[in-house]
């Protein structure tokens, strides 16, 4: 989830990682992000949020995800980082943590540790 500008403080919830901006993401795949324009609170879960809320919410990010030109590289960013809270690139952090677990067994079982011809997308 990106912001085209500093959000105003209104727009993040309690929930959201604070003082995200572009800038922070170190790369310019983020100015062509279908996010950019949506509300902070699309991506990040409000505290306490009930569990028919949350999937709903997801789906919605996921539903601006699916139409991003950048979700693999916003996916693999997550990845990389690892982004610990909100839907990025797609998945939610806890997809993010099964991607990553599968990668980790992936490396580990790969001959000499080496996954160059493993593709690193989920």
């Amino acid at each position: 989830m990106l912001q085209s500008s500093p959000p105003h403080e209104s727009q993040w919830s309690p929930a959201a990682p604070a003082q995200r901006s572009p800038r922070d993401l170190g790369g310019p795949w983020h100015s062509e992000a279908a996010c950019r324009r949506d509300e902070a609170g699309l991506f990040f879960a409000p505290s306490q949020e009930p569990t028919a809320a949350r999937l709903s919410r997801e789906q919605a990010a996921k539903s601006v995800c699916a139409r991003c030109p950048v979700l693999l590289e916003c996916r693999e960013h997550a990845l990389l980082q690892p982004e610990p809270y909100g839907v990025w690139g797609g998945l939610t952090a806890a997809e993010r943590r099964v991607v990553l677990s599968r990668r980790r067994r992936r490396d580990t079982a790969a001959p000499g540790g080496r996954t160059a011809d493993i593709p690193r997308i989920a």
